[in-house]
């Protein structure tokens, strides 16, 4: 029945996708999909709820122990909801690292502070795996210590009850869970065996949504289930903290999709921890119906959010003054002064955008300067974290992934690491001539009979979209433009007509990339247009529009 009433696109995609039988295709567009694992396969899973369990009975003061991104607040605010059924508030707490002062994961002096405070035993969520020191030091202080986490294990294991599907030997099946998809899985152990009701797990998806999708997480598997749950209950505005920020940031509850998660939720939890204090997000997604808190802190993340935003637009405007686009380097590494720490890693990010390079912005840190912290981003076919970790001896820390790796280093060892990366870039540009062209990933030609409103709700069908399922894109050829009207304050942003050779016609926006096109755009000749299809909702109405990301001329 599925594959008779789908468009005959969409199922061409979804085969791409590699969604091909028809029970796959109606589990991957059921509005209420299956796919989950059982908790229990994960090492440690059950052993850690008992622990939990025993030292809530036992009174024992509980602190859980964050990250300061977006996965790390919904981490810790979904396992203090959890707890809170269970335990008096009083008793319970979280601490969230600062960024700027004490960095990613847990150290001792906060291990010092916690333990410092009475509490008993520390939970610790997106972080802590290979934590082995620090770990040892809580024990010796008297204090049980729980790690979940999902981050890949580089080095020794912190040796405690360790709950991570990247465990060496590990027999989880889905190993790509968010740090909160990790928290809601020990969650679920945790209402088994307390006997809580099932909706204190429904009620936390939202949580598990925004984390996942924060946290660039691939939305296959089980995260797709647990996303497309997460926003259904994000869209009943049920958490009041999270409803009055999704108000106050423009969006409308009842419409939230994955890309607003990502593009506006996030950003603004994230604004608390790269201007500030993450703490206040936790205490904002955590507070109950009619806690004054909530406006306040609302107030504050809307600040703090246009405050990262101006200090980016400075910062990237800093960092690129100096660039050469006629002698670009293959692997742009920025020293900055002035740079905020908080939000080197956005700019490292627009960067590799701008001109397809791997990046790396380095700070000042430490006294009088004799370190620097290093942030980066890559582009496709440079793995980030190889080509750094070739390097390890260089740093005092480093971590990250194949996109994005952080490191702090000696000055003095700058000029070495500058001529290692250079010689490391030649080697891969030898293996990889065309490293620095963007890719372009095309699903398919569209046939403007295809540009219908009927086949664009269809498309909705294939989301949530994000990592590991983008939104398609399409290819318009042979196409004219016309009606140009140029938007934003720099005509940055771009409105057209694009026909075909039949007078068939859809409208067209390209956000950003205006001015990279200059006047070619009024040339009437053939091009190509590549881009997604989307509805836009205007004053209650829906028009279809082709967001258009390249425009290629003959």
């Amino acid at each position: 029945m599925v594959m008779v009433e789908l468009n005959r696109t969409i199922l061409k995609l979804l085969n791409k996708r590699g969604i091909v039988s028809e029970e796959e295709i109606a589990e991957f567009i059921s509005d209420k999909p299956q796919r989950t694992h059982e908790p229990s396969l994960l090492d440690d899973i059950q052993e850690g709820a008992d622990l939990i369990l025993s030292e809530i009975a036992a009174g024992s003061r509980i602190c859980i122990y964050g990250d300061y991104d977006a996965d790390g607040i919904t981490s810790t605010a979904l396992m203090t909801g959890i707890l809170r059924n269970l335990m008096p508030k009083e008793k319970l707490g979280y601490y969230i690292p600062s960024r700027f002062e004490e960095g990613y994961g847990l150290n001792m002096e906060a291990v010092k502070t916690i333990a410092d405070k009475g509490f008993d035993m520390i939970i610790t969520v997106d972080c802590g795996s290979v934590s082995a020191e620090e770990v040892a030091y809580a024990q010796s202080l008297g204090m049980k210590i729980l790690v979940t986490d999902h981050h890949n294990i580089t080095d020794k294991m912190a040796g405690c009850l360790l709950i991570n599907p990247k465990k060496p030997d590990g027999q989880y099946p889905f190993r790509d869970l968010s740090g909160c998809g990790v928290a809601f899985k020990l969650a679920q152990v945790i209402q088994q065996k307390a006997g809580l009701p099932k909706s204190v797990l429904t009620e936390v998806l939202d949580l598990v949504a925004i984390g996942t999708v924060g946290d660039i997480m691939p939305l296959v598997d089980e995260n797709r289930t647990m996303v497309k749950f997460g926003l259904k209950i994000i869209n009943t505005g049920q958490r009041p903290g999270l409803r009055r920020l999704i108000e106050g940031a423009g969006l409308k509850v009842g419409t939230v999709t994955s890309e607003n998660i990502g593009f506006v939720i996030v950003p603004h939890l994230n604004a608390s921890g790269r201007i500030e204090d993450a703490s206040q997000a936790v205490k904002l997604l955590t507070a109950e119906e009619g806690d004054p808190c909530i406006d306040t802190i609302v107030e504050d993340l809307l600040f703090k959010n246009q405050e990262r935003r101006r200090l980016q637009n400075e910062t990237y405007k800093t960092c690129t003054a100096d660039i050469d686009t006629s002698a670009l380097d293959d692997f742009i590494l920025i020293e900055s002064k002035d740079a905020h720490e908080g939000i080197a890693g956005i700019v490292a990010g627009k960067i590799k955008d701008t001109y397809y390079r791997p990046a790396v912005i380095l700070t000042p840190t430490g006294c009088e300067g004799k370190y620097l912290k290093g942030t980066g981003r890559s582009i496709e076919g440079v793995n980030l974290y190889e080509l750094l970790k070739k390097n390890e001896a260089l740093f005092e820390k480093f971590g990250g992934h194949a996109g994005a790796c952080g490191f702090t280093m000696k000055a003095e060892n700058l000029p070495e690491l500058r001529e290692n990366i250079a010689a490391e870039m030649d080697t891969e540009k030898a293996k990889n001539p065309n490293l620095f062209i963007k890719k372009y990933p095309v699903d398919m030609d569209l046939d403007f009979d295809d540009v219908t409103m009927t086949f664009a709700d269809q498309l909705q069908l294939l989301a949530p979209f994000g990592n590991g399922n983008a939104k398609p894109l399409f290819r318009l050829v042979n196409v004219t433009i016309g009606d140009l009207r140029f938007m934003g304050t720099e005509n940055q942003h771009v409105r057209f007509m694009a026909s075909n050779m039949t007078g068939q016609s859809v409208q067209c926006v390209m956000f950003n990339k205006a001015g990279e096109y200059g006047m070619s755009l009024y040339a009437r000749r053939p091009v190509e247009l590549i881009g997604s299809l989307d509805c836009q909702v205007w004053q209650g109405s829906k028009r279809l529009q082709f967001i258009v990301d390249k425009i290629k001329f003959d």
